[in-house]
C-alpha cells in the first residue's frame, strides 16, 4: 500500500501540523531516500500534554499514549517535508524515556510509538529501535521519539 493517507483515514488518525523547533533546529532533513527527525516531543494543540518522570509521576500507561503522540509528530514532520504517501519504510526509532530511579520499562513505553508504525504501515512499519531511559528530557518531557523513514 502506497496511500498511507487513506490508511490514516481508515483508522480514524488525523496527523497534526508539524511542531515548530524549540531551539536552533529543522523538524526533520531529507538526504537522499532519507528523511531523519528531531526529536519529537508529546506536543498536542501546542502544548505538552504531561511532565515528569515515568514511574513517578506519569504512569508507564499514560507514557506509552505519550509515545504515541511522539510518533504521531514525527510523522506530521515527515509529511511537511517529503508527504506521507512518499513513505516505503519505517527504518529506525529511538525513543528517550525520562525515567524515575528503579523504572526499566522502557520498551513497553516506546512500544506506543512501534505499535503506531505498524498499525498504519503494516509490515513497511516494522522497523529497529533503540529505548533509552534518560534523567531529564527537554522542557520536562517524560517522553521523546525521533525517526528515520525511507522515502521515495
Amino acid at each position: 500500500m502506497s496511500a498511507w493517507s487513506e490508511r490514516l483515514a481508515e483508522l480514524g488518525i488525523e496527523l497534526p501540523q508539524a511542531v515548530a523547533p524549540l531551539a536552533a533546529y529543522v523538524p526533520a532533513v531529507r538526504t537522499g531516500n532519507l528523511v531523519y527527525t528531531a526529536g519529537q516531543l508529546p506536543i498536542s494543540g501546542g502544548e505538552l500534554q504531561a511532565t515528569g518522570k515515568v514511574g513517578a509521576d506519569v504512569s508507564p500507561e499514560d507514557a506509552k499514549q505519550l509515545a504515541r503522540q511522539c510518533a504521531l509528530n514525527a510523522l506530521a514532520a515527515v509529511h511537511a517535508l517529503a508527504r506521507i504517501d512518499s513513505v516505503v519504510k519505517v527504518v529506525k526509532v529511538v525513543g528517550f524515556v525520562a525515567s524515575a530511579p528503579g523504572f526499566d520499562g522502557q520498551p513497553g513505553v516506546i512500544n506506543g510509538a512501534s505499535e503506531l508504525f505498524g498499525e498504519i504501515f503494516g509490515e513497511a512499519g516494522a522497523h529497529a529501535r533503540s529505548a533509552v531511559g534518560v534523567s531529564e528530557l527537554p522542557r520536562n518531557a517524560p517522553v521523546e521519539v525521533e525517526v528515520i523513514v525511507e522515502v521515495s
